[in-house]
């Protein structure tokens, strides 16, 4: 069925500037932040790259498990890791025997909305600290397209043959033919990516790699390249989330969370392209959704003006600068040009993905988490060799399954 009356209202809403926002009981702050090394291969199981996490952020929180009221598991396509239903393997390797204990899974938001999960608990009151923590091995999978891919309709679209990087070339040459993107412009958002991950010590690709290098890679699927494209990452990441008036107990300076949003887009791919389409594949208004949601939650004002960070999530060069555009960083019409000014660079006016983002890291459970992370590290000051001067207010967003689940998270300083 169609969802054609929804969708309208849904686009209205974002287009208007004006979408709902939520409202928050108490202060919810980041008192800590822990992350594995992302590599293709590793020699430690699930367990154990979430026991790695879970010990990195109670060392960075100077805390102990004890300190925990509940736990939330990020965890995407269990498929991959080779074992169903993973949350049950790893609730002593996070240390949530005898507290309550949920799994969170949106795709590759997934990381993203277990962050949300665990502020709604924290500033709703049920819970006063709350970690989040997963891990994922994509890169010891054989072959994660082979599972992403069963995310289609068996009947038509998986038959196609579609798969998760044919719709983002479907995705990307509507956006070539809509705003001009051209191969170099996709190239040129690589280049950027990768010399940013090259400034950050988890990353899995940390080499610099010319336009010309991108534009030789292997092709994936027309324009999409090798180079183009994120890494099969394993590793793990882990987030602790307690309530404003606890502040005092944790070692660094918080990092509060001001504003959530998440939408959802319709199912069929076919509504987003072609004659009859509901809305134009070139852009994504529920991501848009999610962002002027979680900026009225925030109340942000002007977030080209407030906003000093952006880690948007983008596993192809390509939904880099559509992501860009649906957030609002400006108006359609400039993209291209600020891209090639250097605006999005990590020393531009918008600095975008200073981390390296998706391009340069990739495990698919925790890799929207790893967004909010690293926007709460340049609020705190923390982020090494790729912080940015003067971060008060940051943007992180993840996108899952086809394009279809889109989060938003602003992360602020005590102001």
């Amino acid at each position: 069925m169609r969802a054609s009356s929804a969708w309208k209202a849904s686009e209205e809403r974002c287009r208007s500037t004006k979408p709902e926002g939520a409202r928050v009981v108490r202060e919810v702050a980041i008192a800590g932040i822990g992350q594995t090394k992302y590599s293709g291969l590793t020699d430690q199981s699930y367990p154990e790259l979430v026991r790695a996490a879970t010990k990195t952020v109670l060392e960075d929180a100077e805390t102990t498990i004890d300190s925990v009221d509940a736990v939330v598991v990020s965890m995407a396509p269990d498929a991959i890791i080779g074992v169903s239903h993973g949350e049950r393997w790893i609730v002593d390797a996070c240390g949530a025997a005898g507290k309550p204990m949920m799994r969170v899974h949106t795709g590759g938001a997934t990381g993203i909305s277990a962050v949300q999960v665990a502020a709604y608990h924290v500033a709703s009151g049920m819970y006063d600290t709350v970690m989040v923590v997963g891990a994922d091995r994509v890169g010891e999978s054989g072959d994660a397209q082979t599972i992403l891919n069963r995310i289609w309709d068996p009947f038509y679209e998986r038959a196609m043959p579609l798969n998760t990087i044919t719709m983002l070339a479907f995705q990307a040459v509507r956006f070539m033919e809509k705003y001009g993107m051209t191969e170099e412009h996709m190239a040129a958002v690589s280049v950027k990516d990768h010399k940013n991950g090259c400034k950050n010590p988890y990353a899995h690709v940390q080499k610099e790699f010319t336009v010309e290098d991108v534009l030789g890679s292997r092709m994936i699927s027309w324009p999409i390249k090798l180079y183009d494209s994120c890494p099969s990452s394993s590793g793990g990441a882990a987030m602790i989330l307690t309530a404003g008036e606890n502040v005092g107990r944790f070692p660094h300076k918080p990092a509060y969370i001001r504003g959530l949003g998440h939408a959802s887009e319709t199912y069929w791919m076919g509504d987003r392209m072609g004659p009859k389409k509901e809305v134009d594949h070139a852009d994504s208004p529920a991501l848009t959704q999610a962002a002027y949601a979680a900026y009225k939650m925030a109340g942000i004002q002007d977030h080209r003006r407030e906003i000093q960070a952006w880690e948007l999530y983008a596993p192809f060069s390509n939904i880099e600068l559509h992501a860009i555009q649906d957030v609002g960083l400006c108006e359609p019409d400039e993209t291209l040009k600020l891209l090639e000014d250097g605006a999005f660079d990590i020393d531009g006016d918008r600095p975008v993905n200073p981390s390296g983002g998706v391009l340069c890291a990739n495990p698919i459970s925790v890799t929207a988490m790893v967004r909010v992370a690293e926007a709460a590290l340049q609020v705190q000051g923390r982020a090494g060799e790729h912080q940015i001067d003067g971060v008060k207010t940051a943007l992180a967003t993840g996108i899952g399954g086809d394009h279809q689940h889109f989060g938003a998270v602003v992360v602020g300083d005590g102001r």
